[in-house]
C-alpha cells in the first residue's frame, strides 16, 4: 500500500468516526478517492502531495468526458475537497490545490437535512422526567439550538454555558473559540437537566463536564450517536439521522428563514465562508419546491 493509500485509509476512518456516516456514503466517498487517486497514479503523480491544481482540472475534465454528470462532479470534488483539509488538519500537507475550483454548476443537495417538523418530532423524544431523558433532551436542544458537531457537544463544560446570558462558549477545530447564542427552549431544557437530572447521574460525584454518562464520565460521541440514533427510529423519521444532521438542519433553517450568511459561518465556525455556501444551495431547493408545491399558479 503506498503512502497515499494508507492517509486515503486514514480520513475514511476519520469520517466513519467523527462524523459518523453511513456505510453506503462512507462507501461512496472511498470509491471517489480511490478513483481520483488511480487517476494521479497514470499521470505518474505518486503523492497526493505531489498534485496541483491543474492535476485536479484534468481529473475534473476526464470524469465529464466519461459522462458524469454536474451533481455527480460536484460530489467527486467534496470528496477530494475534505480529504485535503483532512491532511491540511492533520499537518500532513501545507497545501490545498483544490481551494481555487468552484463546484460545477447544479449544485450540490445536501443530504439528511430534516424538515422543522421532523426536528421537532426528534426534540419532543426524550422522557424529561427520566434522568438520562432530561440529559438527553437537553443534549439535542443544544445541538441542534447551537449547529455545535458531537464533538464540541461533549466537551462542553460547566463554566461554557451561560443560561443567563443566552449563549455557550465552543472550543472547535483547530482549538478555534467561538461564542454561539442559544433559544430560550434550549436554556430551559439545560436549566431542568442542571437542577434536577445531573445531581442524581452524579450520585455525589463531581465533574467539570457539563454532559455525563452513568458512570458519572462525560458522555462519548459514540454514545450520543447511538441514543440519537434511537430516538430517530421512534420519531418514526425515515431518513438517516446523525448529530450532521441536525447541524445541517440548523444551518438550512437559519438560511431559509433569511439569516445571513456571514452569521451562519461564525456560528458554525466554518473558516472558509465557501463551506457555509453550500447550504444556500439547499435553502434555495426547498424554497424552490415548496413555491412549485403551494403556488396557485405554478
Amino acid at each position: 500500500m503506498s503512502r497515499t493509500e494508507e492517509l486515503a485509509d486514514r480520513f475514511v476512518n476519520y469520517l466513519l468516526v467523527e462524523k459518523g456516516l453511513t456505510r453506503t456514503t462512507i462507501e461512496s466517498y472511498s470509491s471517489d478517492l480511490n478513483r481520483y487517486i488511480d487517476f494521479l497514479h497514470q499521470r505518474r503523480v505518486m503523492s497526493v502531495g505531489d498534485a496541483d491544481t491543474s492535476d485536479l482540472l484534468r481529473y475534473l475534465i476526464s470524469l465529464r468526458k466519461d459522462g458524469l454528470s454536474a451533481r455527480s462532479r460536484a460530489r467527486h470534488l467534496v470528496t477530494i475537497r475534505g480529504f485535503y483539509k483532512f491532511l491540511n488538519q492533520e499537518h500532513i500537507l501545507d497545501e490545498d490545490p483544490s481551494r481555487l475550483i468552484d463546484l460545477p454548476k447544479a449544485g450540490l443537495k445536501l443530504p439528511g437535512v430534516l424538515s422543522v417538523q421532523e426536528v421537532q418530532k426528534l426534540l419532543d423524544e426524550p422522557d424529561p422526567e427520566d434522568p438520562t431523558g432530561a440529559r438527553n433532551a437537553a443534549m439535542l436542544e443544544l445541538l441542534y439550538a447551537a449547529g455545535l458537531r458531537v464533538t464540541e457537544l461533549v466537551q462542553i463544560r460547566l463554566p461554557d454555558i451561560h443560561l443567563d446570558a443566552g449563549f455557550v462558549r465552543v472550543l472547535g477545530k483547530g482549538s478555534k473559540e467561538r461564542v454561539v447564542p442559544i433559544g430560550t427552549i434550549a436554556i430551559r431544557k439545560i436549566d431542568h437537566y442542571l437542577a434536577t437530572a445531573r445531581p442524581r447521574l452524579l450520585k455525589g460525584g463531581a465533574s467539570p463536564f457539563l454532559f455525563i454518562g452513568r458512570t458519572k464520565k462525560p458522555m462519548t460521541r459514540q454514545g450520543f450517536w447511538k441514543l440519537l440514533k434511537k430516538y430517530g427510529v421512534s420519531a418514526g423519521i425515515h431518513k438517516n439521522v446523525t448529530p450532521h444532521t441536525l447541524r445541517h438542519s440548523f444551518a438550512s433553517h437559519l438560511l431559509e428563514g433569511g439569516a445571513d450568511l456571514r452569521a451562519v459561518q461564525l456560528m458554525l465556525g466554518h473558516s472558509d465562508i465557501s463551506t457555509t455556501q453550500i447550504y444556500t444551495h439547499v435553502a434555495r431547493d426547498r424554497v424552490r419546491s415548496a413555491h412549485e408545491k403551494f403556488h396557485p399558479r405554478d
